[in-house]
């Protein structure tokens, strides 16, 4: 039978294993991309909210969804086990997809409720389970984490545009109901092929009898079930989110301050690191995720539908442009890593996330000058708005995979789930910012006229620009105190 150690001993770049991985988040993000993108202008379309109000909901609801990903390595770490976790969370995400496409607008914040506690227990898990592929010391995890990534763009891809394509010109339940088929695909394709991951991913209750350990189970998930009207509640009113928000992070930290002491002072530096690029993910998703929020609206009220000639639908280049150039330069990028670390001159974790924040003050300065492209009736360019996207790709890519990476690489081992749920509990903390920084740009006159609309957005987008430039300057100045910290990782 193989063994975790024949599986982290493959030659070439990249473990057979990671393939099976990539298909099945690829799906799934097909599902979770193909919705978010849904979220903000179905709000305003089919709910008839106003825009200020529209993304202060899509920051609570993307919120709750991130924050939940911590809720969800917590159980995978103590009761379920990766591979249950997903499996039981990609159940939820399909039940979500159902109800959504059977009444979207009388349903809507139901499904969402299955939604965000499917995805908590999908995402962390699976992400830590291609970290367990690699030996703690492999220099070619990057690169792999980087494949991941451009793999799962390829559903993040075809879900943003097709999902929106199909809800705004055809019908929103066909839209929300496609996103279940896929999540169906996404399982069966992690159920043919978790026979070749070892004894990754088991429970980690496999010592206790069969009895007990089953009733640990089923309690989980009878809790999470009892849990959807709690949540369904505080999804469908931002003045919950506030509350949640207000208190989960320092629990959290609470937590982890009680977890560290059962760790060594060497393993608690790491841990410490590890929370620097936590907390600078925050700021760095604040800004990345106006794409779900502000631009989405910007893109349906200011852009052209001409690209070069050829006539695409704003929202679904809003919500796919990114997610394309991840596909093409991601693999690029982790080879150059690769290249560049053989050579012994690879930028640092620290730098690349530097250099992550001076892309993303780039790209939002190409948001902000697209108000110099406008016609007189505040239409700007598509292609401008596209050049900016791939641009922030740049600085997601050196952010966002890396960031994956080093949390496997600086967590103990009793704690890789708990440490990539606080990951993605800081992006819940970034959607969160990022819903409120929204609705400051948006104009709450329904009668603003296009144009108007247009400098509202543009000028928040420019303080962005200046704000993610401090954060990349900032890093980058740090980042010899910071490597002290992770000591031998690199």
């Amino acid at each position: 039978m193989q063994t975790i150690q024949d599986i982290q001993n493959f030659e070439g770049k990249y473990p057979k294993q990671l393939w099976y991985l990539f298909f099945s988040e690829m799906w799934e993000r097909f599902c979770f991309y193909g919705m978010r993108g849904m979220l903000t202008f179905f709000m305003v379309d089919q709910l008839l909210m106003k825009e200020d109000v529209a993304n202060l909901q899509y920051g609570a609801t993307q919120a709750f969804v991130y924050a939940f990903t911590f809720v969800g390595g917590l159980f995978a770490d103590k009761i379920l086990g990766y591979r249950k976790s997903l499996f039981w969370g990609g159940i939820m995400m399909i039940i979500g997809s159902i109800i959504l496409a059977i009444d979207p607008k009388q349903f809507f914040f139901l499904g969402i409720a299955f939604t965000v506690i499917g995805t908590g227990f999908f995402k962390p898990n699976i992400s830590t389970m291609v970290g367990t592929l690699y030996k703690a010391d492999d220099s070619r995890r990057d690169a792999g984490f980087s494949l991941f990534y451009s793999g799962i763009n390829i559903g993040a891809l075809l879900g943003g545009y097709v999902c929106i394509d199909i809800g705004k010109n055809y019908s929103w339940s066909i839209a929300f109901g496609l996103a279940g088929i896929v999540m169906i695909i996404s399982l069966v394709t992690f159920m043919f092929t978790q026979k070749n991951m070892a004894t990754i991913g088991l429970s980690p209750l496999l010592h206790l009898q069969d009895s007990k350990r089953k009733s640990y189970e089923y309690a989980t998930y009878i809790g999470t079930l009892l849990a959807i009207p709690l949540i369904m509640t505080m999804v469908s009113s931002p003045e919950y989110t506030n509350y949640f928000m207000y208190t989960i992070g320092p629990i959290t930290l609470l937590y982890l301050a009680y977890e560290m002491r059962n760790f060594s002072l060497q393993e608690n530096k790491k841990l410490i690191a590890a929370l620097i690029f936590i907390l600078f993910s925050i700021f760095f998703w604040a800004f990345f995720e106006q794409s779900g929020g502000s631009l989405s609206l910007f893109a349906a009220n200011n852009l052209e539908n001409d690209f070069l000639g050829i006539n695409l639908e704003p929202n679904g280049v809003n919500n796919a442009a990114n997610s394309l150039f991840v596909i093409i330069f991601a693999p690029l990028l982790g080879l150059i890593w690769v290249w560049l670390n053989v050579r012994k001159v690879e930028p640092n974790t620290v730098v690349k996330f530097g250099l992550g924040f001076l892309f993303l003050a780039l790209a939002f300065y190409t948001f902000y000058s697209t108000r110099f492209f406008a016609n007189i009736d505040g239409l700007t360019s598509l292609e401008v708005f596209t050049l900016a996207y791939f641009i922030i790709t740049f600085g997601e890519l050196c952010l966002s995979p890396i960031g994956l990476s080093i949390m496997t690489k600086l967590s103990p081992d009793k704690l890789q789930g708990m440490m990539m749920g606080m990951w993605f509990l800081a992006s819940a903390y970034g959607q969160y910012v990022a819903g409120i920084l929204g609705a400051g740009m948006s104009i709450t006159n329904e009668n603003a006229t296009k144009s108007e609309k247009l400098i509202a957005y543009t000028d928040g987008y420019q303080q962005l620009a200046i704000y993610a430039l401090i954060a990349g300057v900032v890093l980058i100045v740090i980042s010899p105190l910071v490597r002290k910290l992770m000591q031998d990782v690199k």
